[in-house]
C-alpha cells in the first residue's frame, strides 16, 4: 500500500507552493504545474512526484468520525428552483438535541463536498449546531472522490446557478424544523466568497469567510445586515483585496473584523493539506 508522506510548507520551495496555488484555483493546468514545479525540484524529483506529495490526505483532517455517538448525520436533499434543481448535502446535529438549534451553513471550496468539508460539518454538530454542507457538484453527479476531478467538474457548472444553490441551502436551513431560524455561514476560498455573497443578499445572520473574496459578483454592501469576521493568510494574494473590502464595509457601517495571520499560507485552516496547514493560526481563528 502506497504511503502518503506527510510534508509541511518548509519542505517545499516557496515558488512551488505558489505554482500549486495557481493549479488548485484553476489558473494553470496539471501539465503546466508538473512542468513549472519540476524546474524548482531537487535532483531526482519530478514535478509529478511533487504533485503527489501535495495531494490532500483526509485521514489527517478527520476530527469527528462519521459514527461519533454524540452526533447524528444524514444525507438530505433540498430544492433550488433558481439554481440546478435538487441539491444533496450532508446534515449533522447533536444526537441529544430535542429543541431547535442555531444553524451553520458550511460552504466548500472549488471542488465539491470532499471529506474535509464533511468533517467540518460534523465538527459544527459536535459544537452544538445544526449544520449543513451542500454539495455544489450534485448536478454533475456529486463529489467524485478526487479533488482534481472535482475542480474540473465545478468549472463546468453555471456559476450563477451555483450561487443560487447555496442561497437555497440557506433557506432550507432557516426553515428546517430543527433550526431556530438563525443561520451563520462559514466557507473556505470559493466558499468564503459565497459567504460574502449571502451577506449581500441579506440572507444570513453572521458570516466567517476564510481566505475568500467576491470575484464574479458585483456586491451591494448596503444590503448587508449581519456581522462579518474574516480570516486571511499573510502569504496569500487573496489577502491583497482585504483593505478594499474593509473600506467598503466600513463605508456602509457593516460590523466587521478581519484577522490576517502572520506567516500563514492560503488554506492555512485546511488540516487535510499539511503543506499549508498552520495549526496555531487555525486554532486561534476558531477561538475567535
Amino acid at each position: 500500500m502506497k504511503e502518503h508522506i506527510r510534508k509541511k510548507a518548509s519542505d517545499f520551495d516557496p515558488r512551488i507552493l505558489e505554482i500549486f496555488d495557481g493549479y488548485v484555483h484553476g489558473k494553470i493546468s496539471k501539465r503546466q504545474f508538473v512542468h513549472q514545479a519540476g524546474q524548482y525540484a531537487a535532483a531526482g524529483v519530478t514535478g509529478l512526484m511533487i504533485l503527489d506529495q501535495l495531494q490532500p490526505n483526509y485521514a489527517y483532517a478527520q476530527q469527528v468520525r462519521p459514527d461519533d455517538p454524540d452526533i447524528e448525520t444524514m444525507v438530505v436533499e433540498y430544492e433550488s428552483p433558481d439554481g440546478h434543481g435538487t441539491i444533496k448535502g450532508l446534515m449533522a446535529k447533536p444526537a441529544a438535541a430535542a429543541d431547535p438549534l442555531p444553524a451553520v451553513l458550511v460552504v466548500h471550496e472549488n471542488r465539491g463536498l470532499n471529506p474535509y468539508i464533511e468533517d467540518v460539518v460534523r465538527r459544527a454538530a459536535k459544537a452544538g449546531y445544526l449544520a449543513l454542507g451542500p454539495d455544489g457538484l450534485t448536478p454533475a453527479g456529486g463529489y467524485p472522490g478526487s479533488d482534481d476531478e472535482g475542480r474540473e467538474m465545478q468549472r463546468g457548472l453555471d456559476s450563477a446557478k451555483l450561487m443560487e444553490d447555496f442561497f437555497a441551502a440557506f433557506e432550507f436551513l432557516r426553515d428546517h424544523e430543527g433550526s431556530t431560524g438563525k443561520v451563520g455561514c462559514v466557507g473556505y476560498c470559493m466558499g468564503g466568497g459565497m459567504c460574502l455573497y449571502l451577506a449581500t443578499m441579506n440572507a444570513v445572520d453572521a458570516v466567517a469567510p476564510y481566505y475568500g473574496v467576491l470575484t464574479k459578483h458585483e456586491p451591494d454592501w448596503s444590503k448587508v445586515n449581519c456581522a462579518i469576521q474574516g480570516h486571511y493568510a499573510e502569504n496569500d494574494q487573496v489577502t491583497d483585496q482585504v483593505p478594499d473590502l474593509r473600506r467598503a464595509l466600513d463605508d456602509h457601517e457593516v460590523k466587521n473584523e478581519f484577522f490576517i495571520y502572520p506567516g500563514a499560507q492560503h488554506a492555512f485552516c485546511n488540516d487535510d493539506r499539511p503543506e499549508v496547514y498552520d495549526q496555531e493560526a487555525a486554532e486561534l481563528s476558531l477561538t475567535r
